[in-house]
């Protein structure tokens, strides 16, 4: 069966992008946070996974909001980039994992998790930007299966029900018939709101709570409703959705998860930003 070794959070916000592309990482600025991934990459080369399954939410680039589904999968052979509008330079094609992206969708629907199946995809930012950030080879050495979750129209999907779709998508993987080692990725946050009248709101005594729970209460964040996490982390921080789907996804076995490392800053574009790994512990 595949192996789950562990799980990746990080912050996917544009910027961080054109900081890579621009050579940036020491600038005084953007130091403190990318300061947060050498040990993580050294935990990667170590441990050298085959697949990523990476929770993230669109943009725009592939779902817009007359379309806007609760779950999507990706059962590609391989995902597109294209120009957002942000400056980002555009990444070659990932490499996708149809067997094992197959393998999730057959899961999910026999879990009645009510997905949309892409076998063709286009990825953004909040795909893309994290994978450079782990793995910042000229082309990502990972096979990749992309699985959006709206963060963006509403109704949302709860933290509850992001939670036991993580689960469910744990559950799938290690009962994938492979050697393969599989590692669980969660994109986007932590607290931020873009617009209105709280826009620039940051909650960093919130986002340490949460980062501390995944370790020790994996489910201490579905106690709130979904405006419960607008009010607290504001308009665009329930993001934070895709760490718990991450997290989720690394309670179906072993005995727990230790922390290799992770790290806050704040602020990278009025954003709360943070990096986290979990290994799964046997």
């Amino acid at each position: 069966m595949a192996k789950l070794i562990g799980g990746l959070a990080t912050s996917h916000i544009p910027s961080i992008g054109n900081a890579i592309a621009k050579g940036l990482q020491q600038d005084p600025y953007w130091k403190p946070f990318f300061d947060g991934f050498p040990p993580i990459r050294a935990w990667l080369e170590e441990q050298k996974p085959d697949v990523a399954v990476v929770f993230y939410n669109d943009h725009g680039l592939n779902f817009f909001l007359d379309k806007m589904p609760t779950f999507a999968v990706g059962a590609a052979a391989e995902y597109h980039n294209a120009d957002e509008g942000w400056g980002i330079p555009t990444l070659p094609p990932h490499r996708g994992s149809p067997e094992l992206s197959w393998h999730i969708i057959n899961s999910l629907i026999d879990q009645e998790f009510d997905v949309v199946t892409c076998q063709e995809m286009l990825v953004d930012h909040a795909f893309t930007v994290p994978l450079k950030l782990f793995w910042p080879q000229e082309a990502c050495p990972v096979l990749t299966v992309p699985i959006c979750i709206n963060t963006v129209q509403f109704p949302l999907p709860s933290a509850k029900r992001v939670y036991a779709l993580g689960k469910a998508v744990g559950a799938a993987i290690q009962s994938w018939k492979s050697e393969q080692k599989v590692v669980v990725l969660g994109t986007g946050g932590l607290s931020h709101q873009l617009d209105g009248e709280r826009a620039g709101f940051i909650n960093k005594d919130f986002d340490l709570k949460f980062m501390q729970s995944l370790q020790s209460n994996p489910e201490w964040a579905t106690q709130y409703s979904i405006h419960e996490l607008v009010e607290k982390t504001g308009t665009q921080g329930v993001e934070l959705l895709m760490w718990l789907a991450m997290r989720g996804a690394l309670s179906t076995g072993g005995s727990g998860v230790r922390t290799v490392h992770s790290n806050y800053h704040i602020p990278i574009s009025n954003t709360a930003t943070g990096v986290m790994a979990l290994e799964q512990v046997d």
